[in-house]
C-alpha cells in the first residue's frame, strides 16, 4: 500500500489544480450538497491534523510585520492542557442557551478571573462604552490566552506575591481608566475630539480609541465566521492542535495510517485523475467550448480578491501605500479589469453568435486587508462598473484573521489592540459566500452554476479552457469542476488527485480533490526546497478547493476502471500556459528564476501569441525559454484583445499572412478587425473607443454596454508598417506593464464608432491617424507618399458599420464570414 501511494505520488506531481466550476441545486440557492461545515473543509497553518474529512495546515510563509514588542512567552509549552482546557470552554459555551450564560462560564475560567480581579475590570467594560457582546468578545480573547494584545507596553517585570506580569497588569490598569473616562462630549469643542481622558490627565488619542475599535470588529468577525468549531475559542484550539503535532513529535512517517486517520476510513489511496485534455481532444474541445458558449446565461463568476498580495510588494507611487493584487498595473490595465475583459469577450462572442445580449452576474470576494475592498470599490465606480451596470456586481468582505507565532501559538502584534492580520484565506469563500447570500443572489439571476477565478492567473481565459470547463459540467450535470495542467516541480501550487476510500460502513466513495503543497509531506510527495523568505508564523487558512472532498460519490463495490466519468467532479487538462501563470511575486533583482513573477507571465502571454499566429501563416519570432529573458525584455510584445476570439478558432480567421519581425510591437484593442498579409518591423497600436459596442443608460440611469451597437472598425490588406518602434535599450521599460519608451510608431485611434482601412500601401516612420466618430479613414499608396481620404460613414450604417463579421456555427466549429453593407 505505502510503495503504491508513492509511485502515484510521482505521477501526480505532474499535475496542478487551477481555477474551477460548480453548480448550484436547481431547486433551491445552495450548493449541490447541503453546505458543508468549516470544520469539514480545509485549512492551513504547516503541519497536518487528523481532524475531520479533510485537513488542517498551517503556512509558515506569511509575510511578517513590523512588531512593536514581542507576545510575552506562555507560562508552560504544555500545549495538550491548554488544548483541554480550551476545549471544555468551548463545550461549556456551545452548551450555553444566551449571551448572559456565555459570559457566566467565561467569568468562571482561570485566565479570565486573573483579568476581572484586575481594579473591578467586569464593573467598568459593562457599565462604560461596551455592551455585552463586546465584553464577551474581550473575554474570549483573554481566555484564549491572548491578553497580551490588550498590552499597552509598560515592561515585563512581575509583581510582587503573584505570577502575573506586570506589563498585563498595567494594560488592564490603563484600559480601565480609558473607559471609566470615556469623554461624553467627543466630537465637542474645546479640542478635545476623539481621545480619552486617563485619571492622571493622560490622553489616549484616537488612533488608539480607533484600534480598539477595530480589534473589537476582528474578534467579531472571527467569532462569527469560525462559528462552527468555536468561534474565537475554536480558532486557537485549531491553532494549538496543529502546533502541538510539531512540537511533541507527533508527524508520523507512516503516511497511509495518518491519510486513514483523517479521512475516517478503513483504507485510501490516491491517484492521478485522468479527465479530457483540450490539447489532444481538439474535436470535442472545441464542442465543449461550443456548450460553454451556449450556457453562458446559466453561469456567474466569482472573484476571490481578498488577499494580501504581500509577495508582489506592490505600492501606489503617489501615495506611498500598501496596494492588493486586483490593483496591479499589468500590460496597460489592473488585474481586476483584465478580468472583465476577459468575461466580456465571452459575452460578446454569445451576441455574435445568438443576437442576443448576455451580462453575467459577478461576485467579488474582497478584504479589508490593504484596504481591497475600498480599492475594488472605488476602481469599479470609476470605470461605470465596467458599462454593466451597478446591479450586476455583489462585493462581500471576507474576515481577516491573527497571525500567531509559530512556537507558542501567541498573536502577533504590532502594538497594542493591533494584531497582526491578514486574510483567512479564498477557501472561506464557500462559507461566506452563503452566509452572505451570494448563492441566492445568483439564483435570482437564474444562474445554474459559477466559474471561480483567481485574480494573480492571467492566462486562465486564453482560447477555450474556462468554455470547455463550462461547457463540459453544464452539459454532463456536474456538480464541481477542475481545469488543471502539468505541474512544475517545486512550485508552491497544489495538485489534483483521484480519491479512492473504503468507508468504515464497508461502502466505497470516490471524487476528484485537490492536495495542496502544504500538504505534501504528508501524502509522500516531493515538493521542493522551502522558501528562504519562511518565518516562524502563519494563519489559520482555509483552502478553496478542498470543497471537493464534499462531493464524493458512494457505491456498494470497488471500482477498478473509469470511475471518473460517473463522478460528480470532473477535471480537463490543457497546455500549461494556457491554464495559468502567475503574476503573485515582484521579481527580485538578483534573482534568476521568473516562475509567478510578473516578468515571467508576460512570456507565456508572448508564447501563446506566437502559438496563435504562426498558425496563421504570419512569420514571428519563437519565444525560448525564460533564462535567456532575465536580464532582457522578450522577443517581442503582441497585446491582443480578447474579444477577437476569445476563442483561437475564430481569432485565427480575422488574421492571415505576412510578417512580425524581433522586436516588433502590435496591439489590437479592437473586435470587428482583418488582417490580411500585413508585414511589421516596428510599433504598430489600433485602440478603439468602442471595442465591442457603445454604452446607453438604462432605465436607472446607469451606462450598459450593448454589443454590437456603434463599434469601431479596422482593415488591413498588404500593408507594411516600418518604423523604430520601441527602444529596446530604455532602462525604464517595463514591459510586463506595457510601459516602454518608443522612437516611433503608428497609432490608429478610433472614436466612436468611426472606422480605418489601409489597403496596398507602405506606412513608414511616425504616424497618428485619429478618426473622430461617424467617419470612416482610408489609407492608400499616393504619388508621393500616402494618400488619405476620410468620409462620413452613411446614415443608415452608423449603428452597424459599413461591415462586419458574421459568426456562424457549423457542426462543433465557428466559422466567420465578413459582410460588406
Amino acid at each position: 500500500m505505502a510503495s503504491s501511494t508513492r509511485a502515484s505520488s510521482l505521477l501526480l506531481n505532474n499535475h496542478k489544480t487551477n481555477h474551477f466550476l460548480f453548480s448550484l441545486n436547481s431547486k433551491k440557492p445552495s450548493l449541490v450538497h447541503p453546505f458543508p461545515p468549516i470544520s469539514s473543509l480545509s485549512f492551513s497553518l504547516s503541519l497536518s491534523s487528523s481532524q475531520s474529512r479533510s485537513t488542517y495546515t498551517t503556512i509558515t510563509r506569511v509575510s511578517t510585520a513590523p512588531l512593536e514588542y514581542a507576545p510575552p512567552a506562555p507560562d508552560s509549552n504544555n500545549f495538550q492542557k491548554e488544548i483541554s482546557r480550551l476545549k471544555t470552554l468551548r463545550l461549556k459555551l456551545s452548551a450555553s442557551k444566551n449571551l448572559k450564560e456565555k459570559l457566566k462560564v467565561l467569568n468562571s475560567d482561570s485566565k479570565v478571573k486573573h483579568f476581572l480581579n484586575t481594579q473591578g475590570f467586569e464593573r467598568v467594560l459593562g457599565s462604560h462604552g461596551l455592551g455585552l457582546n463586546e465584553l464577551f468578545l474581550v473575554k474570549c480573547l483573554v481566555a484564549a490566552g491572548q491578553d497580551h494584545v490588550l498590552d499597552m507596553g509598560f515592561g515585563f517585570e512581575e509583581r510582587e506575591g503573584d505570577g502575573v506580569s506586570r506589563s498585563v497588569k498595567n494594560a488592564l490598569y490603563v484600559l480601565v481608566e480609558m473607559i471609566e473616562k470615556w469623554d461624553v462630549n467627543i466630537g465637542g469643542s474645546g479640542g478635545r475630539e476623539g481621545f480619552l481622558k486617563s485619571q492622571n490627565g493622560g490622553v489616549l488619542e484616537e488612533e488608539e480609541n480607533e484600534d480598539l475599535k477595530k480589534l473589537l470588529k476582528i474578534l467579531a468577525e472571527i467569532e462569527d465566521f469560525y462559528d462552527c468549531i468555536g468561534g474565537i475559542i475554536g480558532y486557537q484550539i485549531m491553532v494549538l492542535e496543529l502546533l502541538a503535532q510539531s512540537s511533541l513529535g507527533m508527524q508520523t512517517t507512516n503516511h497511509s495510517q495518518q491519510v486513514h486517520e483523517s479521512m475516517e476510513c478503513q483504507f485510501l489511496e490516491i491517484h492521478p485523475p485522468t479527465g479530457c485534455d483540450l490539447s489532444q481532444n481538439t474535436e470535442y474541445a472545441s464542442q465543449a467550448a461550443l456548450w460553454g458558449i451556449e450556457g453562458l446565461p446559466d453561469l456567474g463568476e466569482i472573484y476571490p480578491l481578498g488577499g494580501s498580495a504581500d509577495r508582489l510588494g506592490l505600492v501606489d507611487p503617489d501615495t506611498g501605500e500598501c496596494l492588493p493584487a486586483a490593483m496591479l498595473p499589468y500590460c496597460g490595465r489592473t488585474l481586476l479589469e483584465g478580468l472583465i475583459r476577459d468575461l466580456q469577450a465571452r459575452e460578446f462572442l454569445y451576441f455574435k453568435l445568438y443576437g442576443k445580449q448576455c451580462i453575467t452576474p459577478v461576485a467579488i470576494m474582497t478584504s479589508s486587508a490593504k484596504n481591497n475592498h475600498e480599492h475594488i470599490t472605488s476602481l469599479c465606480e470609476r470605470l461605470g462598473w465596467f458599462g454593466r451596470g451597478r446591479s450586476s456586481f455583489q462585493l462581500f468582505e471576507q474576515p481577516l484573521v491573527p497571525a500567531v507565532s509559530a512556537e507558542d501559538g501567541q498573536w502577533l502584534v504590532r502594538k497594542p489592540f493591533v494584531p497582526v492580520c491578514k486574510p483567512g484565506g479564498h477557501g472561506v469563500i464557500w462559507k461566506l459566500a452563503y452566509d452572505k447570500g451570494i448563492f441566492q443572489w445568483f439564483y435570482d439571476h437564474g444562474r445554474k452554476g459559477a466559474t471561480v477565478r483567481q485574480v494573480s492567473n492571467v492566462v486562465a481565459a486564453t482560447d477555450l479552457t474556462l468554455l470547455a470547463l463550462a461547457g463540459i459540467g453544464l452539459h454532463h450535470g456536474k456538480k464541481l469542476g477542475f481545469a488543471s495542467c502539468k505541474r512544475n516541480s517545486g512550485a508552491t501550487e497544489g495538485i489534483n488527485v483521484l480519491i479512492e476510500k473504503k468507508n468504515l460502513d464497508g461502502k466505497w466513495a470516490y471524487g476528484l480533490s485537490c492536495i495542496e503543497y502544504t500538504e505534501f509531506d504528508k501524502f509522500g510527495i516531493t515538493s521542493g526546497p522551502p522558501s528562504p523568505d519562511s518565518v516562524p508564523g502563519g494563519r489559520l487558512e482555509c483552502t478553496m478547493q478542498n470543497i471537493a472532498d464534499n462531493f464524493l460519490n458512494t457505491y456498494s463495490s470497488r471500482c477498478y476502471k473509469g470511475v471518473e466519468d460517473k463522478l460528480d467532479a470532473f477535471i480537463v487538462y490543457n497546455e500549461r500556459r494556457r491554464v495559468t501563470s502567475s503574476a503573485k511575486k515582484k521579481r527580485k533583482n538578483a534573482d534568476m528564476s521568473l516562475h509567478q513573477t510578473p516578468d515571467g507571465s508576460l512570456l507565456d502571454i508572448m508564447r501563446n501569441a506566437y502559438d496563435l499566429l504562426s498558425q496563421c501563416n504570419i512569420d514571428l519570432p519563437q519565444v525560448e525559454g525564460n533564462d535567456k529573458y532575465v536580464d532582457s525584455g522578450p522577443p517581442f510584445l503582441i497585446f491582443l484583445h480578447p474579444a477577437l476570439g476569445p476563442l483561437w478558432e475564430v481569432t485565427r480567421q480575422k488574421f492571415s499572412g505576412g510578417s512580425i519581425s524581433k522586436g516588433s510591437e502590435l496591439q489590437i484593442e479592437v473586435a470587428e478587425f482583418l488582417w490580411r498579409n500585413v508585414q511589421l518591423e516596428g510599433s504598430m497600436i489600433i485602440a478603439a473607443e468602442n471595442i465591442m459596442g457603445s454604452t446607453r443608460n438604462d432605465e436607472n440611469g446607469e451606462p450598459i454596454l450593448q454589443h454590437g451597437h456603434r463599434c469601431g472598425r479596422c482593415k488591413l490588406h498588404n500593408v507594411k508598417v516600418l518604423n523604430d518602434g520601441i527602444d529596446w535599450s530604455s532602462g525604464d521599460n517595463v514591459y510586463w506593464k506595457h510601459d516602454v519608451h518608443r522612437f516611433e510608431a503608428l497609432k490608429v485611434i478610433l472614436h466612436g464608432n468611426a472606422e480605418f482601412e489601409a489597403d496596398n500601401v507602405t506606412i513608414q516612420g511616425n504616424h497618428v491617424f485619429e478618426v473622430p466618430d461617424g467617419y470612416k479613414l482610408k489609407i492608400t499608396s499616393g504619388d508621393p507618399g500616402l494618400a488619405v481620404q476620410l468620409d462620413p460613414i452613411p446614415q443608415n450604417l452608423m449603428d452597424s458599420g459599413s461591415w462586419l463579421w458574421k459568426y456562424n456555427i457549423n457542426g462543433s466549429h465557428i466559422l466567420l464570414e465578413l459582410i460588406e453593407l
